[in-house]
Order: structure tokens, then C-alpha cells, then sequence
């Protein structure tokens, strides 16, 4: 892996957190690869790492204790209503940009990193998701004419079903953002590129959390659900092996194009997780 160069930032971007385990692997690792990889803002899908589904307050502290610079989210983002009252004092949690207007929370933020200002914008997809919200094309082209004066760094978390539609937006914003990346599948793709124009993009970061369950949560249940087509509690897989998957994204502070982006993947062995929660 070559050295970065001067006046470019590495900006780590990290899959779904699922509840415990997903939170353990985090604090577990992210110090190690900030230090093996150089980077220097970390950006997190936190909308699983409560139980996994929705987030708290508290648990936003711990991202930020453990060295993230922002959390983005999705879908489940309403699951705990306790986080209704995070936003009015903070922007360094997302919900996604196109939810309905009225809504709580923000879906684009902007913070410093080495005296350079990075902007990261949420959206979601409509496609085998909620229909009632707004186009995220659209959200974006106009995000985009709001940042414009302000950053040429911007980061996009794409929380959607598809890889067609992860990759339309990626090509739709190429040359127009540093990075455009996929979450909500939790399984990650290889497939990660510099995009023409200068935008680096991945249709999925992966998770963190419990390897062998499904998605993070136990199989049982789920297979039951798929055998039966009966409503079932889905319950957080605290088994290891554990991973924790993203990618970190170098860019070019002067122009915002990305020149390099390059997968992380970390499975864990260790039982070191206690079943606490959220």
C-alpha cells in the first residue's frame, strides 16, 4: 500500500454496526486501523447498533468516544424514539436527506478534518423500500447546489436494497462528490473503483457483527420466517466469529476527487462479547 501524499485525506467509511457485537468490533479495532491505514475522519452506519435496530443517545456518545466523526443511518433510524431529542444539539447524526419534510434530525452535515471541511450526505432508496419518500436523485442535486460554495469534499451514504440503484446514483453523481458508498445489505461487495470524474464508489461497505448469524441477528428465527411465513422476533447474534467491513476512501484536498479507495475486513475469533444491549 503506498504512503499518502501531502494535501490528501484518507476518510474511513464503515458498514452497518449491528447491536453489541457490531459496537465491540468498533471500539475493538477502529484504533488499530486509523493507525495501520492513516486515516483521518471516520464516518458509521449506526442504524442497527441498538439491539439492532434504531440507535441511542448513548450509544452516539460511544461512537464519537471511539473516533467517529459522523453516523449515518437509514431505515430503522425511528426504532428508538429516545433519539428524537439528540438532534436539536448535534448534527453529527444522519437520517437520510430525502425523508419527508418535518421530519426530525438533518440528512447532511459538514465538519473539519486537518483544516479542510468534508460534508457527508444520507440518502435512501425507494426501490423494495418505503415509496413515500422523496427522489434521491433529485435530494442530492439539490444538496449538491446547497454545498457547493462551501466543500468539494463530500461523501455520500446511499442506504438502499439494489445494486442497480446504488450504481445509478454512483454514476449519476460521478464527478460531482469524493465518494459515493452503499449500505444497508450488510454484505460487502467487491467491487470498489474510481468512478470517471473522479468519484470513488462501492455498492455495499458489509457490517460489523456476528459473521455467521444473518445479517447480525440470529438465523433461526429468520429461516423459520422463510419456512412458515409467520411474524417472528428477530434477536441480535452475539456468536463469534465477528466481523467488521467498510472501506477507506483517499482524496485530493484541492480538487475532491478521489484517487484511491480500498476495502477493510476484519473477522474476529474472540468471544469477547457479553450480550450487553441497548
Amino acid at each position: 500500500m503506498q504512503g499518502k501524499k501531502q494535501g490528501h485525506l484518507r476518510v474511513l467509511l464503515i458498514g452497518d454496526v449491528v447491536g453489541s457485537a457490531g459496537r465491540a468490533m468498533f471500539q475493538k479495532h477502529i484504533p488499530h486501523i486509523k493507525k495501520t491505514h492513516n486515516i483521518d475522519a471516520v464516518i458509521v452506519n449506526g442504524e442497527n447498533s441498538s439491539q439492532g435496530r434504531g440507535i441511542t443517545s448513548r450509544i452516539m456518545k460511544f461512537f464519537r468516544h471511539c473516533g467517529a466523526d459522523v453516523v449515518t443511518s437509514g431505515n430503522h433510524i425511528w426504532h428508538n424514539k429516545e433519539i428524537y431529542g439528540y438532534w436539536p444539539a448535534h448534527e453529527d447524526l444522519l437520517r437520510p436527506a430525502n425523508f419527508p419534510s418535518g421530519v426530525p434530525g438533518v440528512g447532511v452535515t459538514t465538519f473539519m478534518c486537518n483544516g479542510s471541511l468534508i460534508a457527508v450526505i444520507n440518502l435512501q432508496g425507494r426501490v423494495f423500500m418505503r415509496d413515500l419518500i422523496d427522489c434521491p436523485f433529485r435530494a442530492a442535486e439539490s444538496l449538491l447546489t446547497y454545498l457547493k460554495h462551501k466543500t468539494n469534499l463530500i461523501f455520500v451514504d446511499f442506504h438502499t436494497e439494489t445494486t442497480s440503484e446504488k450504481m445509478a446514483l454512483g454514476h449519476f453523481l460521478a464527478g460531482k462528490v469524493s465518494g459515493v458508498v452503499g449500505t444497508h445489505t450488510h454484505v460487502q461487495t467487491a467491487d470498489e473503483r474510481i468512478l470517471p470524474g473522479g468519484t470513488a464508489f462501492i455498492t455495499d461497505l458489509g457490517m460489523c457483527g456476528s459473521l455467521n448469524g444473518m445479517l447480525g441477528m440470529k438465523k433461526e428465527p429468520i429461516i423459520e420466517q422463510f419456512l412458515k411465513q409467520m411474524p417472528v422476533k428477530f434477536a441480535e447474534d452475539i456468536e463469534s466469529p465477528f466481523v467488521l467491513s467498510g472501506a477507506w476512501i483517499e482524496v485530493d484536498t484541492q480538487t475532491g476527487k478521489a484517487v484511491a479507495i480500498e476495502r477493510v475486513r476484519i473477522v474476529d475469533d474472540e468471544q469477547y462479547i457479553d450480550g450487553s444491549s441497548e
